[in-house]
């Protein structure tokens, strides 16, 4: 059996996940980060995508799609707190495609480019998060 480590997923709505796990796999800004116990501490930004949690060792992975946050990685621990967060089952995909499809529009009438830089993010994970999920 693999070595565990505290687990927490949190979004404004409710406590997804309190509990030890051997592994998670976690969407940072730069690259999907795999996290074990022992990891060195580490914060990140965390994109639109997906987490994977693996209870045990050999287990089917269970995925929750997050829409960024953070992820602070302590000595036994990992906390994410995630702008929005629900188990992959969960998902309404036309309502994501509804909102990429508005985040679209957004970029197209931004006024100066500040407003077109975020909404063009927002594009741009949006579509990241969609792919993930096909």
């Amino acid at each position: 059996m693999a070595e565990t480590f505290q687990f927490e997923l949190v979004s404004p709505e409710r406590l997804l996940v309190s509990e030890p796990v051997e592994q998670v796999v976690v969407p940072g800004e730069e690259g999907d980060i795999g996290i074990l116990a022992g990891h060195a501490p580490l914060v990140t930004l965390l994109r639109p995508g997906i987490i994977e949690v693996f209870r045990t060792e050999g287990g089917s992975p269970e995925r929750i799609v997050v829409d960024g946050g953070f992820a602070e990685v302590g000595a036994r621990t990992l906390t994410v707190l995630a702008e929005r967060a629900q188990p992959l089952g969960e998902v309404d995909r036309a309502a994501l495609e509804a909102e990429f499809r508005a985040a679209e529009q957004s970029a197209r009438d931004a006024r100066d480019d500040d407003a077109r830089a975020r909404a063009e993010a927002r594009v741009t994970g949006l579509s990241g998060l969609l792919d993930s999920l096909r």
